[in-house]
């Protein structure tokens, strides 16, 4: 054990739950390169690789967790979690999604009901997307990741705008600096002619953190902007 590369780990841990991302990935690094080993703080570490789409280091910083004695059962979720979510941007949607389901036939929790959520609206299959995400809801009717999820299977998938709309603006009411609720609700805006309502959607989307569970990209959104 390390004990200056996990006391770096430490406080890029500290920076990364205060949501200074940026800050704590750089202390992740330092920390990391002094031999931080501790699975808590090279979870952290993996979260914002992943995050900042450096999948290949992720999965680095993954199977050393993985060799790591005594994991208990939430730290073995969240290291298939995350493996999946790998696989997922690596091209192997399928496998990722056999992990994910597997893990959610032992533990339905909300970690699991968002990215499953998301995942099933990437698979494609519209009636699959909608049927999973009524189910979150069940499970948390006020969660805004599951209200955007399930607004995107009817969006993305059935071109149900109408449908999907009420759902959007359930979800941004509850988390106003959503990333993707921001941009679908800047499409309506603009297809209206509410542009300046569009560039406030645009420009709160641009602002939020992007991971690889976000449909919009910041070149979508600046591609909107420019259109505007």
């Amino acid at each position: 054990m390390s004990f200056m590369g996990n006391l770096a780990g430490n406080k890029a841990l500290a920076a990364h739950s205060k949501g200074d991302y940026k800050t704590a990935l750089t202390l992740y690094e330092d920390a990391y390169a002094k031999g931080m080993d501790k699975p808590r703080l090279l979870r952290g570490y993996s979260v914002l690789l992943i995050r900042t789409s450096q999948f290949d280091k992720a999965l680095e910083i993954l199977k050393k967790i993985e060799n790591t004695p005594n994991l208990d059962a939430k730290e073995r979720l969240d290291l298939h979690v995350n493996y999946a979510i790998i696989l997922w941007k690596k091209g192997h949607l399928d496998r990722a999604m056999q992990i994910l389901e597997d893990e959610f036939r032992h533990t339905k929790n909300g970690t699991l009901y968002s990215i499953i959520g998301y995942l099933k609206i990437e698979q494609g299959d519209a009636e699959e997307a909608i049927r999973f995400n009524q189910e979150a809801l069940e499970y948390d009717d006020a969660d805004p990741v599951y209200l955007d999820n399930l607004a995107q299977s009817y969006y993305r998938l059935k071109g149900d705008k109408e449908t999907a709309r009420a759902y959007f603006e359930k979800a941004i009411k509850l988390k106003p600096s959503a990333i993707d609720t921001n941009y679908f609700l800047a499409l309506y805006a603009a297809e209206e002619g509410h542009l300046e309502e569009a560039r406030m959607h645009l420009a709160k989307a641009r602002g939020g953190f992007f991971s690889p569970l976000n449909y919009a990209t910041p070149e979508m959104i600046d591609q909107k902007l420019s259109e505007l």
